[in-house]
């Protein structure tokens, strides 16, 4: 019998915890609770929680949506990407890439949009061999 080694799929509101506790390796001043507040808050913007499995095991996470806006026109946008750490290196957020764009191709969008802090080297090392490019800044001013 063929056992199925990797899948990549959405994931439910069931699955929260199994998505926290690799996505808190990228958003780590997030509590649990915090977090599924937000999910839930999220939900009126369909953003959908895509798992990148091995051996039923999440490897790769991201949260995304398609939106449409002025300067971006219909895209797809990645408010989340990050791979277990101890998966990393492994080409996981390399095949999650290559099935985002898929998914936008699918859903008519025009480009695949993300933010990233300046102090992850590293992530925009990555984006940057995968043909992403630069093209802003983003501003934040706390009004808290």
């Amino acid at each position: 019998m063929l056992q199925l080694r990797m899948q990549i799929r959405e994931m439910t509101l069931k699955e929260l915890y199994t998505v926290y506790e690799v996505l808190k390796q990228l958003r780590n001043t997030l509590s649990y609770d915090e977090f599924e507040d937000l999910i839930y808050d999220m939900r009126h913007i369909e953003y959908k929680m895509i798992g990148l499995f091995e051996k039923g095991e999440l490897v790769t996470y991201a949260g995304i949506n398609v939106q449409t806006n002025l300067y971006h026109k219909r895209h797809l946008y990645i408010f989340d990407l990050v791979t277990d750490e101890k998966y990393r290196g492994q080409n996981y957020g390399a095949m999650m890439l290559e099935y985002l764009e898929d998914y936008a191709k699918t859903a008519a969008c025009e480009n695949i949009v993300l933010s990233s802090g300046l102090q992850r080297e590293d992530a925009h090392r990555f984006y940057e061999k995968h043909n992403f490019q630069k093209k802003s800044y983003v501003f934040l001013k706390s009004i808290v």
